[in-house]
């Protein structure tokens, strides 16, 4: 970020022309969908044999329609498998918060 190549803004180009080509597409949501929001959350605790690090993944649905996702490797080892689901959960809840957001 403090010392972008050429490479960095040719990306940056290819992002910003793409945005330009789908500025009409949007997300469908029929009229008898539900526009509430649903999220679920999972941890696989110490799953990698190598590093014992746990992989945590959340989703978010919009109505049925699916919104937002992540999935990543943990950066530290967690001692407990509670301790992985509640990173999992605070994850999803942040992500959640800032649709909700974004929606009002």
């Amino acid at each position: 970020m403090h010392n972008p190549k050429d490479s960095h803004w040719q990306a940056v180009k290819h992002i910003l022309c793409y945005l330009k080509n789908i500025v009409s597409y949007g997300l469908f949501l029929p009229h008898s969908s539900s526009l509430s929001f649903q999220t679920f959350a999972d941890n696989d605790w110490a799953e990698d044999p190598d590093d014992r690090r746990s992989v945590g993944s959340y989703c978010v649905y919009l109505g049925s329609r699916l919104i937002s996702w992540s999935c990543k490797q943990r950066f530290t080892v967690a001692r407990s498998s509670t301790e992985v689901e509640y990173k999992a959960l605070a994850n999803a809840v942040v992500e959640l918060q800032w649709l909700q957001q974004l929606a009002s």
